[in-house]
């Protein structure tokens, strides 16, 4: 890389990290091409970018960031991974980490937050936020559906009184 190479670098990853959420930090000592390939595939599938960076510009990119806690992790071969959705950058880096030895997950940040391994493993435990909305709003709308059931029951039971009565009416009326 030469020093553009390099600005531009730093600089295309300083704007990752001003606009995302998540920032995962692996150790990728001894994969092979075709395990960052299929890491990346999966990173890829599950809206997360896999990008190995070299220490020196990665920590030029975090400074002044809201990730600078991450600096100390950024030593060896390291690989950082980052998404918009917090729990699927955790989630596909763990999963993979476990079919995978080579691939060891450091710690993160989420946020200002910095996490160690046993925090991005807790937070890849979480469901995703597609499922996690799905969840709020089964929650808020079950009760709104009960609240309709038990408001149109006594409707539908006075009905049924009233119809009742029309047909006892009207059987007293045929009879006489």
């Amino acid at each position: 890389m030469d020093r553009t190479e390099k600005r531009e670098f730093v600089a295309t990853l300083a704007a990752v990290f001003a606009s995302t959420s998540m920032v995962v930090v692996t150790r990728n000592d001894g994969l092979t091409v075709a395990d960052v390939t299929q890491l990346r595939i999966r990173m890829r599938a599950a809206g997360a970018t896999f990008k190995v960076a070299k220490n020196r510009l990665a920590t030029l990119a975090l400074d002044g960031t809201r990730f600078d806690g991450i600096a100390p992790l950024l030593k060896g071969p390291i690989a950082l991974a980052w998404a918009a959705d917090p729990v699927a950058v955790a989630k596909v880096a763990i999963e993979f980490a476990r079919t995978n030895e080579k691939l060891v997950v450091l710690g993160g940040a989420l946020g200002a937050q910095t996490l160690n391994a046993d925090g991005i493993k807790a937070l890849a435990e979480l469901p995703s936020l597609d499922v996690l909305r799905a969840q709020l709003v089964g929650l808020i709308s079950t009760p709104a559906t009960r609240i309709a059931g038990v408001l149109q029951a006594p409707a539908g039971q006075l009905a049924r009184v009233f119809g009742a009565y029309a047909k006892k009416d009207e059987a007293i009326a045929e009879a006489a």
